[in-house]
């Protein structure tokens, strides 16, 4: 146990997001064809592909497994992915045009933008950008 103020940082950053996928390929697809995501490296069982890693950028990254989305994981919390981009109404007009349904990019109440996407399996994603006036901004490194 580590006793409160001792001055440790415990956690360093976000290693990864994992979700389960109804089609994998479809999903590789999505996150690497349309959103540009490069694959790192294939979980695989008996000789068939079951998961797959894909670096997001520096050191982030989205793991993908095939399986059930009708048995999900027991009391599930999450509401969505958010990933960093550049400039939202760039990206948000980058996706558009491969086809991606992308939301009006709308300054938030923290002064970032964003956008909304859905992967294939109906999984909320937001591009977000800051802008110097965000209220992330003094913890951005």
């Amino acid at each position: 146990m580590i006793a409160e103020g001792d001055g440790l940082q415990i956690v360093s950053g976000l290693a990864h997001v994992c979700f389960v996928v109804s089609d994998l390929e479809r999903a590789l697809h999505f996150y690497c064809d349309l959103l540009g995501l490069t694959p790192a490296f294939a979980f695989e069982r008996d000789g068939r592909k079951i998961g797959q890693y894909l670096h997001v950028g520096g050191r982030n990254f989205i793991e993908l497994f095939q399986g059930d989305l009708a048995e999900p994981a027991e009391r599930q919390s999450f509401r969505h992915l958010c990933l960093e981009v550049a400039d939202v109404a760039a990206a948000a007009a980058a996706l558009q045009a491969r086809g991606v349904a992308v939301s009006e990019p709308t300054l938030g109440s923290d002064n970032a933008y964003q956008a909304w996407i859905t992967d294939p399996d109906g999984n909320r994603i937001e591009l977000h950008g800051y802008t110097p006036e965000s209220k992330q901004t003094p913890y951005l490194a």
